[in-house]
C-alpha cells in the first residue's frame, strides 16, 4: 500500500482545495492510502472529515507569519514522522512552502507539489517578488515533479529559472465535468435567491482578496446597471475585503443591484440561472470556476492573465480584457445581453470546448500514474 498525504493551507472552495480532496477521496483505495493535513477553519472541513482522514493544524494559515509558519512546519513534520508517508503532494504557495520542507525534514520519499499560479506575480514590490522567486526555487531543489495546471506557468517557471522543463508536468486542474454538463437545474432556482425570474443574471464566484480584484467587478456593474435595468449581479464568496467591497457597492448605489452571498455549495444552480461569467483576476493559476460556467453553457468574460488566456478563446467563447480595463469588460458584457444571437453562440462553443483534460476523474487517473511511476 503506498501511503499519500496531501497539504493544503485551508479547505475553501477554491479549485487547488476540491482537487486535493477528491484526488484524496477517490484514488484507487486498492493501492493507495490517503489522508489530509490543513489549517482550520475552511468551509469544506465538514465534508472533508466525512470521507478521508483529516490532520488540523491551527498555525497553517494563508498571512505570512514567521512564528506560526514555524509552529506549522513542526507540526506538519511531526504528523509526517508519526504517518510516514510514501508520497507527500502539497498544494499552493503556502502551503506548498512548509509542507515540502518538513517533508524533507522528515524523510519523505517522494515529493510532490501542484503549482495554482505561483506566490508571485508582476503587481508585487520587486523585492518582495524577488523573495518568493528565491523561496520557489529553493522549495523546487526539494521536489521529485512540479505538477503545473497551465502551460502559462512552465513558461513561468523557466523564465524565472525556478527548475529545469522536465522537472514540471502538465496535469490540469479538473472538475466533475458531467456533472456540470448535465445538471438539470430547478424551474424556480432565481426565486429562492430572492431574485425576480425575468432579471438577467451577471456572475462572479471567487474569494474576496486583492488577486480576485472584485472591485472591478463592482466598477463594471456600476457602467451597466444604468443602461440596462433588468440585470443584476451576484458576487459568490468571502472573505477579507467583504467590508470595503460593501462599501463601493453601496457608495455606487448598487445595494439592490449587486448581491454578496457567501459562499455556496450549489454553484452549478447558481451558474445555470447566469447569462455571463465574469473573472476580473489580476493573476490566477487556473480558475475551476470558469470551467464550471462554460460546462454550463456560459460565455465568459475575463482579465487576461495566465491561464485563463488558455481556457477562453477570445471571440469564440467568451472575451479576455486586459487588467483593469472595467470599461471594457463592461462593454463586452453588454454586447453579449444585446445580441442574443451572438450570446447563444458562445454559450454553445464554451460548453464543447471542455473536454476530458479539463475532466477530474481523467486527470486522477494522470495523479495515480504518477504516483506509480515516482515511488
Amino acid at each position: 500500500m503506498i501511503k499519500v498525504c496531501y497539504i493544503v493551507t485551508k479547505l475553501e472552495l477554491g479549485g487547488a482545495q476540491k482537487v486535493a480532496l477528491h484526488v484524496a477521496e477517490n484514488i484507487d483505495k486498492n493501492i493507495f492510502d490517503s489522508f489530509i493535513i490543513a489549517g482550520e477553519g475552511g468551509i469544506l472541513d465538514h465534508e472533508a472529515v466525512k470521507k478521508v482522514r483529516l490532520h488540523h493544524i491551527k498555525d497553517l494559515v494563508r498571512e505570512v507569519s514567521p512564528l506560526r509558519d514555524l509552529k506549522a512546519l513542526f507540526k506538519i513534520y511531526s504528523i509526517l514522522k508519526k504517518e510516514k508517508p510514501n508520497i507527500v503532494h502539497t498544494h499552493s504557495s503556502k502551503a506548498g512552502i512548509t509542507g515540502r520542507i518538513a517533508a524533507k525534514l522528515a524523510g519523505v520519499k517522494v515529493i510532490v507539489h501542484t503549482i495554482h499560479g505561483y506566490g508571485f506575480n508582476e503587481t508585487q514590490k520587486w523585492f518582495v517578488r524577488k523573495f518568493y522567486v528565491f523561496l520557489e526555487k529553493f522549495c523546487a531543489l526539494l521536489s521529485d515533479k512540479l505538477i503545473v495546471v497551465t502551460k502559462e506557468d512552465i513558461k513561468k517557471g523557466r523564465h524565472y529559472k525556478i527548475a529545469k522543463e522536465n522537472k514540471f508536468i502538465l496535469i490540469r486542474a479538473g472538475i466533475d465535468t458531467a456533472l456540470y454538463k448535465n445538471f438539470i437545474p430547478k424551474l424556480n432556482f432565481k426565486e429562492t435567491l430572492g431574485i425576480n425570474k425575468n432579471l438577467r443574471v451577471i456572475t462572479t464566484i471567487c474569494p474576496f482578496k486583492p488577486q480576485k480584484n472584485l472591485k472591478d467587478f463592482i466598477k463594471t456593474a456600476s457602467l451597466i446597471a444604468p443602461r440596462l435595468k433588468d440585470v443584476i449581479f451576484l458576487i459568490v464568496g468571502d472573505g477579507e475585503q467583504r467590508k470595503e467591497l460593501e462599501v463601493l457597492r453601496d457608495s455606487l448605489n448598487l445595494k439592490n443591484r449587486v448581491f454578496m452571498l457567501g459562499w455556496r455549495t450549489d454553484i452549478a444552480e447558481i451558474l445555470k440561472a447566469s447569462d455571463v461569467f465574469v473573472l476580473t483576476s489580476l493573476w490566477e493559476g487556473l480558475p475551476c470556476t470558469i470551467v464550471e460556467a462554460m460546462c454550463c453553457s456560459k460565455p465568459v468574460v475575463a482579465n487576461a492573465v495566465d491561464g485563463v488566456k488558455e481556457i477562453v478563446v477570445d471571440g469564440e467563447t467568451g472575451f479576455l480584457i486586459e487588467p483593469n480595463n472595467y470599461a471594457k469588460t463592461a462593454e463586452k458584457i453588454m454586447y453579449l445581453l444585446n445580441d442574443e444571437s451572438a450570446l447563444k453562440n458562445m454559450s454553445a462553443k464554451a460548453y464543447a470546448s471542455i473536454g476530458q483534460e479539463y475532466d477530474i476523474t481523467h486527470n486522477l487517473k494522470e495523479y495515480e500514474k504518477l504516483y506509480l511511476k515516482l515511488n
